[in-house]
């Protein structure tokens, strides 16, 4: 479901829907489908919930493969910093309460079905 506004003159119009990309995957969606990290001031990586956190954020799909590619180094270029292994520990076990997602369909099922 797109997001609209009916403006003054009863003009519906799509409002715009920030876009993210995973930096493990670097799948784009809908903001509100990825969960924020965030550098804070003291150098941890902390898990946003709200998305709303000062300091340098990085976004991850809601997908087990995508939190245990943090623990490979995943994190350290995109919020500049190295994550020390009681955080990334931490952060997998976050990460461990997701399901894995499908992966991504390439239409090879309809090609041998003969279907279109």
């Amino acid at each position: 479901m797109v997001p609209t506004r009916t403006t003054p003159s009863g003009v519906a119009r799509v409002r715009h829907v920030p876009q993210r990309t995973c930096v493990a995957c670097r799948r784009t969606g809908d903001q509100r489908t990825f969960v924020r990290l965030v550098r804070g001031a003291e150098g941890g990586v902390e898990v946003d919930e709200r998305g709303r956190a000062q300091g340098r954020g990085a976004y991850l799909c809601r997908d087990v493969a995508c939190w245990e590619r943090v623990a490979k180094g995943a994190l350290n270029g995109a919020l500049r910093t190295t994550i020390d292994a009681t955080n990334r520990a931490a952060l997998v076990a976050y990460g461990s309460q997701f399901v894995s997602a499908p992966a991504p369909d390439r239409g090879a099922h309809d090609e041998e079905s003969g279907e279109a």
